[in-house]
């Protein structure tokens, strides 16, 4: 019988229990992760491969070129990469200090960065680290000058993907003693980060901020600014006018540890579209690749990294699928993922600290799981698939450099990806909205 019925399209079942839950709880659903919405991106594109008119490189033995300089601009040292996808800013507080360690472990082993996301710079980051970014952000949490000082790169966030216009969230049952003493905050007590930064209201003040930052560091770390997929065009522009030395760009699929499932399905844009507005903007500067681009947000797997660089970033940044590697969702201690009511695959409950692979923990018990000298194995492995993958691709369209990928490589598979990439729709030279 229940095969005959037919769902309603406004009211489906899930969104009647949301209903019913609000009704019964009065407040707002948290979570971690990223959209669960199907939105245009990377999938909805492919390349088109060398045939007569261009020629393929031949496989393994011409080489393809993968290293990237992020924040030559004005810095007196920029830092010089291996690889061009980096690790995205997750804080010690959201992640245990095993996570930290595995990610710098990892991302040394590869010559890339990781980044250190919202609560301050912890000693097994810093020294597992080979290039770390230090997260300037508006709560302040943890920052000091020689922290500052002891960072590769600052990274100015004002957005985040996952929730632009808000601010950080992190729950009491995270807050153990450290994290507590490393952000001035009592233990055990739910942590919200402010939305702006308290000392500068626009883009003025920002050019005030970055030059203290430059002095600060003595005009030697690249000043990275992070936004989210709002207003890209004019966000990369003011960013570049302030002094950026990098642009960070963090689309509507970024994840986040814990922020209202509202704002993770209904605020910014979808990473594809926010990229080619940030790449105009760039362009109209006369400044794409002078101030360098790093695209985040949906980034899984070497062919996305491809198109994202074909399309115009300089270079991308993971988070989400870092945490994938890390055994985030993997189908391990089964029983403990049904107590939280789920099941692996399906697991968003980063905000518990509940995490049962001991990720996105801050639970000693918990945290053992996760071994950091195995885990930052299992993110050089990563890492090391995402380059090989993009090479190849580079490659099969007759790069000799990963950042000679062009949108001329490019055909979208759906009028919306064709619109937003302003690549051609496939089999035609119909771009959606240009004449």
């Amino acid at each position: 019988m229940k095969k005959d019925l037919k769902e309603f399209k406004t009211f489906p079942s899930s969104t009647i229990k949301e209903i019913q839950r609000a009704a019964n709880e009065g407040i707002y659903q948290i979570r971690g992760l990223g959209a669960k919405r199907k939105v245009p991106d990377f999938d909805d594109l492919v390349f088109l491969g060398a045939s007569m008119s261009r020629y393929p490189l031949e496989g393994y033995r011409e080489t393809c070129n993968t290293s990237v300089i992020l924040g030559d601009r004005f810095a007196k040292k920029p830092i010089k990469l291996d690889i061009p996808i980096t690790i995205a800013g997750m804080s010690f507080g959201a992640l245990g200090a095993n996570a930290k360690e595995a990610l710098g472990r990892g991302a040394s082993e590869m010559g890339t960065s990781t980044t250190t996301g919202d609560g301050g710079m912890t000693q097994e980051e810093r020294g597992s680290s080979k290039y770390l970014v230090y997260q300037l952000l508006p709560s302040r949490y943890g920052m000091n000058p020689d922290d500052l000082r002891k960072a590769d790169a600052i990274e100015v966030v004002v957005g985040q993907g996952a929730k632009p216009g808000g601010g950080g969230m992190l729950l009491g049952q995270k807050i153990n003693k450290r994290v507590a003493g490393m952000r001035t905050l009592p233990e055990g007590i739910d942590q919200r980060s402010a939305c702006r930064h308290p000392d500068w209201t626009g883009p003025d003040d920002l050019e005030i901020k970055i030059q203290e930052l430059r002095e600060i560091t003595n005009w030697e770390k690249p000043i990275y600014i992070k936004v989210g997929a709002a207003r890209p065009y004019y966000d990369t522009t003011l960013a570049v006018k302030a002094g950026a030395d990098v642009v960070v760009l963090d689309g509507m699929q970024g994840g986040t540890a814990a922020t209202q499932d509202v704002f993770i399905e209904h605020v910014g844009i979808p990473t594809l579209g926010a990229l080619r507005e940030a790449v105009d903007a760039l362009k109209e500067l006369n400044m794409h690749r002078k101030v360098q681009l790093v695209v985040s947000g949906g980034i899984r797997t070497g062919a996305d990294v491809a198109k994202a660089m074909a399309m115009g970033a300089d270079a991308v940044s993971i988070g989400s699928a870092a945490m994938m590697a890390l055994n985030c969702n993997a189908d391990l201690y089964v029983e403990d993922y049904k107590k939280l009511g789920t099941e692996p695959g399906y697991c968003h409950h980063c905000h518990t600290g509940k995490c049962p692979v001991g990720v996105a923990t801050q639970d000693p018990e918990l945290e053992k799981r996760l071994n950091p000298i195995e885990a930052g194995k299992r993110i050089k492995n990563y890492l090391t698939t995402l380059t090989l993958e993009l090479q190849t691709l580079a490659r099969a369209n007759g790069k000799s450099d990963v950042r000679n990928l062009e949108p001329e490589d490019l055909a979208a598979l759906t009028v919306e990806a064709a619109a937003m990439a302003r690549v051609p729709l496939a089999g035609t030279d119909w771009i959606p909205g240009k004449k």
